[in-house]
C-alpha cells in the first residue's frame, strides 16, 4: 500500500469536483475549491474522520468494499478505480456480473436529480446509489453491506422495509420482484452473487420459495408504485426504470404527477430530507 500516493490521488480527486457535481447544496462559502473531506465521506457512506486519516496518510488499510464506496464518492471513472486499488495494494475489481462500480454516466444523472427519488441498482436489486430524496424515502443504504443493500432481500425478511408497502400492494410488489430475480438468473446463470442471494431467500422466506417456484418472468421497466412514509404519508408516484444496454445497471427514478396530493407530500419529504443533509 502507498499511502503517500493513495493520499495525493484522493486529495486531487476531491479538489476537481463541487457540490453541485454530486447534487450536494452548495453550503456556506469555501475556502478552497472541491469538496470537503466530510462530503466526500457521506457520499461514501463512511465515518469523515476515517475518511480523513487516508487523505492524511495514516490509519489503517482500507477494506475492497471502503475502496469501492471512495470511488463512487468521488465519482471515479474506471480506470481511477482501478489506479485506485491499486494505491491500496488491492487488484482491481474484475468480475463483471452485476457491475458494483456506478458508471460515472449515471452518476452524473443521479446527481442531477435533486427533486425526485432516484437511485442505481444491479439487475438482482444490490443498491448502489442514491440521491437524498431516494434516502429519505426508503432508507439510506450506505452504511449496509451484502444482502442488506438488496431491496429484493429486505422486502422478503425486514418487516420495516415492507411497512414502506401499503398491505394491499405488498402481493403485487412481491411477484415482480420475483419475476425480475428471475430473469436476472437466466441472464447470468453462473453468476454466484445471484445464486446465493437467491438460495438465502429461499431458505429464509417461504413467500419467496413459493413464487419462485412460480417461475414468473419479468424484467422491471415503468410501473406505479405507492410508499407509506411515516412523515409525509402515502404517496403514489410513476416508477421509470432506464436500462443499460448490458442490463446489469438500472437508474430508478420516482416522480409524482403535477398539482397532486402525492407531488405535495413528495416536496415535504424533500424539504425534510434537506433539512436532514444540512442539519
Amino acid at each position: 500500500m502507498d499511502r503517500t500516493e493513495l493520499a495525493d490521488f484522493l486529495r486531487r480527486s476531491r479538489a476537481r469536483l463541487t457540490p453541485a457535481d454530486v447534487g450536494l447544496p452548495p453550503g456556506a462559502r469555501r475556502r478552497t475549491p472541491g469538496l470537503r473531506r466530510e462530503e466526500v465521506a457521506q457520499l461514501a457512506g463512511m465515518s469523515a474522520d476515517h475518511y480523513t486519516r487516508l487523505e492524511q496518510a495514516r490509519g489503517s488499510r482500507p477494506s475492497r468494499q471502503m475502496l469501492a464506496a471512495v470511488a463512487r464518492g468521488l465519482r471515479l471513472g474506471d480506470d481511477e478505480r482501478d489506479h485506485l486499488f491499486h494505491l491500496a495494494g488491492e487488484e482491481p475489481p474484475r468480475a463483471r456480473g452485476a457491475g458494483a462500480h456506478v458508471r460515472p454516466g449515471l452518476l452524473l444523472i443521479l446527481d442531477r436529480l435533486t427533486d425526485t427519488p432516484a437511485q442505481v441498482l444491479a439487475d438482482c436489486g444490490d443498491v448502489l446509489a442514491q440521491n437524498a430524496l431516494s434516502r429519505a424515502l426508503s432508507g439510506d443504504t450506505a452504511d449496509r453491506a451484502g444482502d442488506g443493500r438488496n431491496i429484493v432481500w429486505r422486502f422478503f425478511t425486514e418487516p420495516e422495509s415492507r411497512a414502506l408497502i401499503p398491505p394491499e400492494d405488498r402481493e403485487d410488489v412481491a411477484r415482480r420482484a420475483v419475476a425480475d430475480l428471475r430473469a436476472t438468473v437466466a441472464r447470468r446463470p453462473d453468476d454466484a452473487r445471484v445464486a446465493g442471494l437467491v438460495r438465502r431467500l429461499r431458505a429464509r422466506s417461504a413467500e419467496f420459495a413459493a413464487l419462485w417456484e412460480a417461475h414468473d418472468v419479468a424484467v422491471r421497466r415503468r410501473e406505479v408504485k405507492r410508499f407509506v412514509h411515516p412523515v409525509a404519508g402515502l404517496l403514489e408516484l410513476d416508477c421509470e426504470v432506464l436500462l443499460n444496454p448490458e442490463h446489469d445497471q438500472r437508474l430508478v427514478v420516482y416522480t409524482a404527477r403535477p398539482g397532486s396530493e402525492s407531488h405535495q407530500r413528495l416536496e415535504l419529504l424533500r424539504v425534510v430530507g434537506l433539512q436532514r443533509l444540512t442539519g
